[in-house]
C-alpha cells in the first residue's frame, strides 16, 4: 500500500506549489484506490508511476502554459500562426483559451473555458469533458471550482478516477506500462520516462520489476 514515507521519498519536492499535496494524497489512499478497484500494489505502482511523469512528482499539477513565441510556434503551429505568436507570448491565459478553445468540449474564444479547465490535478485531465466525466464519477464539482483537481484532500481521487475511466485498470492488473501510457496519455509521451517511474515505484512497494 501507498504510504507517507514512500510518497516523500519518491515526490521530495511534491508540496512545494501544493503545500500538503504529499500528505493530502497518502491520507486517502486507504479509501480512494480500493474504491475504484486498484486492489493491490501492482495497479496501484502503475497509476502512481503514470502519474510522477504526468505531474512531474508533484511539481506541475497545473499545467504551465507560459510560452515563448518560439515554443508557441513548435507546439501550437495550427493554431498560433501569423504574428500571433509575438502577440500571445508568455500569456498564459490568452495561449490556454486559443490553443484549447473550442475542442475538448470547451467553448471557443472569448470564452474562458481554455484556461478555467487547462491541464490539471495527477493526470492533467484538460478540457471541459474531462472534467465534466470527472464530476459525475466523483461528485466533485470540479466545473464550479477547478482547483479541486489539485487540492491535496481530492486530487489523488481525481487522478485514479481518471485513470479508470481512461481504462487503464486491466492493463495495470497485467502489468502492461505499454498499455497504461496508450490509454492514458493517448499516445507514448514520455515512455522511457514512464517506464522508469514504474520501477523506482515497484521497488518503493517491494515488487519485481
Amino acid at each position: 500500500m501507498l504510504t507517507l514515507e514512500i510518497l516523500q521519498s519518491l515526490w521530495p519536492n511534491g508540496n512545494q506549489h501544493v503545500p500538503g499535496l504529499v500528505e493530502g494524497i497518502a491520507a486517502s489512499a486507504p479509501t480512494v484506490f480500493p474504491k475504484y478497484g486498484l486492489n493491490d500494489d501492482l495497479t496501484i505502482a502503475h497509476a502512481m508511476a503514470q502519474f510522477s511523469l504526468e505531474c512531474g512528482a508533484g511539481l506541475f499539477m497545473v499545467e504551465n502554459l507560459n510560452y515563448s513565441a518560439q515554443g508557441l510556434t513548435n507546439t501550437w503551429p495550427s493554431h498560433f500562426t501569423g504574428t500571433m505568436p509575438q502577440t500571445c507570448a508568455h500569456n498564459p491565459q490568452m495561449i490556454a483559451d486559443i490553443a484549447y478553445g473550442g475542442r475538448m468540449g470547451n467553448a471557443p474564444p472569448p470564452s474562458d473555458d481554455g484556461w478555467n479547465f487547462r491541464g490539471r490535478g495527477l493526470s492533467q485531465t484538460t478540457g471541459r469533458d474531462g472534467y465534466t466525466n470527472l464530476a459525475a464519477t466523483t461528485g466533485f464539482d470540479l466545473l464550479n471550482n477547478p482547483d479541486l483537481m489539485s487540492a491535496p484532500d481530492t486530487a489523488l481521487e481525481c487522478g485514479v478516477a481518471d485513470f479508470v475511466q481512461c481504462g487503464c485498470l486491466p492493463f495495470a492488473e497485467n502489468d502492461d506500462v505499454h498499455g497504461v501510457t496508450l490509454r492514458l496519455n493517448g499516445g507514448l509521451n514520455g515512455y522511457p520516462e514512464r517506464q522508469a517511474w514504474l520501477v523506482k515505484w515497484k521497488a518503493a512497494m517491494g515488487l519485481p520489476s
